[in-house]
């Protein structure tokens, strides 16, 4: 559920009319709305009440500092990837003790950053990690709290870029190596073995993979504390996924909490969640302006100003976003489009031979679901701007991230003195 609904015929965030915000504040932009911000992280939390849980949000489905408050205020945690990341979830007023670093390449000065600051836990993707981390921990007299990320070899997600659980994924430690490396973990005096991870794909539209590496991972716990390992937290990831508006509807998760309990409830962990999508996808759209409709031989191309560098996923992924008019048309005409952007690369593109209704040169369009690894990685490639994020609360608007000056754009650039 999101909401971004029709009120005569013109698309609100909330109580804020999207044509009007556009006049206001120039196109594009981004809009996320705090009322589903908040409904969503409440009813993943809703749905373990009872049950011993950390909802850490992951930052780099959308990270700004006006998001991640929203949901700090709702008593979420962070999953971070980076000391930048954890710089921010600590600034929005995430707790040391609710984040949980994650990532296959954290380096030394990341690793004893979050160690001095009191992290709940890091989720170990390496051998290598595990033994810098050991260092670390030792010298700073501070053993580090551990989880040790597992691959399941389980295929899922819905794209293969996105999929980080089987076999060849760069992602965690192969379940043929995992009681080893316990073994290791547990005889270290830099570390506290304090449970398991695994995390194994984004967009996930079914609940059987879950259930196949969820199977694995309590069997996993049971080897491990025979072992001597003093298991006592199983951190899930995320991955569930969201609707985008091609008909697909993913697992509730009501019906996701119902199998975890299942398979955990005689394990006695503590639950780690990290959702990012689930939370912040269908919280946020992109506004657009149409600069053009370019007939071709074949084709018919909606050309916006909006472009790649601002909202990467249908070049990088194949993502599929529903596109609405900001403004209604009763009866309007249904065209064949490829809507585009402006950027010089054939892979710019929002929407490929896509049935919409016709618009015409200034008309406002809205890209859907845009609210998760939208803004975060956008870039100013072809020296464009990034563009504002936006914060709705009923009919109340803030811009949370300005567009930025040409100036500012190029402050860390300079000449040397020989060119000068």
């Amino acid at each position: 559920m999101h909401h971004f609904e029709y009120k005569n015929n013109r698309l609100q965030a909330e109580g804020v009319d999207l044509a009007e915000l556009a006049a206001d504040i120039g196109a594009p932009f981004y809009v996320y709305s705090e009322a589903t911000l908040r409904r969503h992280i409440n009813v993943f939390t809703t749905a373990f009440a009872g049950a011993d849980t950390l909802v850490a949000y992951s930052v780099k489905a959308n990270s700004n500092l006006a998001v991640l408050r929203v949901l700090a205020s709702e008593n979420a945690g962070a999953d971070v990837v980076s000391i930048g990341e954890m710089m921010r979830a600590l600034k929005a007023g995430v707790p040391p003790e609710k984040i949980v670093f994650s990532g296959v390449g954290k380096t030394s000065d990341e690793m004893t950053a979050a160690l001095q600051t009191g992290i709940y836990q890091f989720n170990v993707e390496s051998a290598p990690e595990l033994e810098t981390l050991d260092g670390i921990g030792k010298r700073l007299g501070k053993p580090a709290p551990v989880a040790i990320r597992v691959n399941p070899d389980v295929a899922a997600g819905g794209h293969d870029k996105i999929s980080t659980g089987r076999k060849e994924d760069k992602f965690g430690v192969s379940w043929e190596q995992t009681r080893a490396l316990y073994a290791i973990a547990r005889d270290m005096n830099g570390v506290a073995v304090k449970g398991v991870d695994l995390h194994i794909g984004s967009q996930i539209a079914d609940l059987a993979p879950f259930e196949a590496a969820f199977n694995k991972a309590a069997q996993l716990i049971a080897d491990l504390r025979s072992d001597g390992c003093n298991i006592e937290r199983l951190d899930l990831g995320g991955g569930l996924g969201i609707p985008y508006g091609t008909g697909a509807v993913p697992p509730h998760p009501d019906k996701y909490a119902e199998l975890i309990k299942r398979v955990t409830a005689p394990l006695g962990v503590q639950l780690i969640f990290e959702p990012g999508r689930m939370i912040a996808g269908n919280a946020g759209v992109m506004v657009t302006r149409v600069l053009f409709d370019k007939k071709g031989e074949n084709r018919r191309f909606l050309v916006v100003d909006a472009a790649m560098n601002d909202l990467i996923r249908p070049a990088l992924y194949d993502a599929h976003h529903e596109i609405l008019p900001v403004v209604r048309r009763e009866n309007a005409k249904e065209t064949i489009y490829d809507v585009v952007g402006p950027v010089c690369e054939s892979s710019d593109f929002f929407a490929k031979s896509r049935a919409l209704p016709e618009f015409n040169a200034g008309d406002y369009l809205a890209v859907m679901s845009a609210g998760a690894y939208g803004a975060v990685q956008a870039s100013q490639y072809n020296t464009r701007p990034l563009i504002p994020e936006v914060l709705v609360n009923g009919d109340q608007y803030a811009v949370i991230r300005r567009r930025p000056s040409f100036d500012e754009m190029i402050a860390l650039e300079a000449l040397p003195g020989w060119l000068a």
